[in-house]
């Protein structure tokens, strides 16, 4: 039972930094990367579809990105989608194709992002954080219940904090990454 628990909980803190790490691919390093759209959606008759399902997104080089859409019609709609998501993006229509190239970045926008990468990681490890909580409560109403010894519980919790330490130090790991390759141009 308690194998149980610790194994949920390792499953749960994985996942949390699985999120962070899409988080993460989200915010552009000056790069252009097919990744940088996942988020954008698009009116389609009617319907808000994901940018990825009415276009292929490609990389032209290594600051400009190719939107095909699949339909011609949806030109004007996937331009406006870009244009007013919140990723300072301009595109330019190509005939048949949208051509995205990728700003410079200033020093100020470089520590916007910042912010927005350290507020990422917050959330994440607070998800972890929850999650450690949960094993724990989880731990405690096994020992009330009489389930298991009160050493297996002790020992259990202690297992669920080193977990979670490790998890949090990836996290800071992860961060520390992002804002150097935020930095660093």
């Amino acid at each position: 039972m308690i194998a149980d628990v610790k194994k949920t909980a390792e499953q749960k803190m994985q996942k949390s930094i699985e999120s962070l790490k899409h988080e993460f691919a989200k915010v552009r390093t000056g790069r252009a990367h097919t990744g940088l759209l996942d988020q954008i959606v698009v009116e389609y008759y009617g319907n808000p579809t994901p940018l990825n399902q009415v276009a292929n997104v490609t990389a032209i080089d290594a600051r400009t990105l190719g939107v095909q859409p699949y339909e011609k019609k949806m030109l004007q709609a996937i331009e406006k989608a870009i244009r007013t998501s919140d990723l300072g993006l301009n595109p330019a229509s190509q005939g048949e194709m949208l051509r995205v190239p990728m700003p410079a970045l200033t020093e100020e926008r470089r520590r916007d992002l910042t912010k927005v990468v350290k507020h990422e990681a917050e959330t994440a490890r607070v998800a972890v954080r929850n999650v450690r909580r949960d094993a724990m409560t989880h731990l405690k109403d096994m020992l009330k219940k009489k389930e298991v010894s009160e050493d297996d519980e002790r020992r259990a919790q202690d297992d669920v904090q080193k977990m979670t330490d490790r998890y949090i130090a990836e996290i800071d790991k992860l961060f520390q990454q992002k804002e150097s390759d935020l930095m660093a141009m």
